[in-house]
């Protein structure tokens, strides 16, 4: 079953996406640096943070994995299958 911030992901266009990742990363970052500096009341921030970061890249590449031709993706299975060996 898909969580519901990843169905929430997919309401968002490319462009929104794109700005969402660059606000979070930087939102990650600085979080990351003020709990170094001074530390957080839930340092378990961050883990949240980083997975929800993860969730919009993802969300990002599959989409572009999704706009690739028959050429790309045969050129990418390829590739996938040399990192097996």
């Amino acid at each position: 079953m898909a969580s519901k911030k990843f169905l929430e992901l997919q309401e968002f266009t490319d462009v929104e996406l794109g700005n969402k990742v660059k606000e979070m990363t930087t939102e990650f970052n600085n979080t990351k640096f003020d709990h170094g500096i001074k530390g957080l009341d839930n340092p378990l921030i961050i883990r949240e943070m980083r997975k929800d970061l993860a969730r919009l890249k993802t969300e990002v590449r599959r989409r572009e994995v999704a706009k690739l031709d028959e050429a790309a993706l045969a050129k990418r299975s390829k590739i996938r299958a040399r990192r097996r060996k």
